[in-house]
């Protein structure tokens, strides 16, 4: 990994940790797959750090801009699939 997570320096520590674990299971998706019960748990997570739509959007074009792993197309697939085990891009 040769990148950084887009983070604000606004947030605290606790809300750094919660979109960093949130970002991780992202990776984790795309490179060996992740129960999606903690998916979802990571993403509600980000989701009261982040409870903007707009401002969701931004951070996840950012990511995808420097990781080359879409966490719109992750969490889309976890929303779609509720029977699915294991998301894996």
């Amino acid at each position: 990994m040769n990148y950084s997570y887009p983070l604000s320096p606004d947030w605290t520590t606790e809300e750094v940790t919660m979109v960093v674990h949130f970002f991780v299971s992202v990776e984790e998706a795309y490179e060996k797959g992740v129960k999606r019960q903690q998916l979802l748990a990571d993403y509600k997570n980000f989701k009261e750090v982040v409870p903007s739509r707009s401002e969701e959007k931004r951070i996840f074009r950012e990511f995808e801009k420097r990781s080359g792993y879409s966490a719109y197309h992750v969490v889309k697939k976890m929303l779609d699939e509720p029977e699915t085990k294991i998301i894996r891009m």
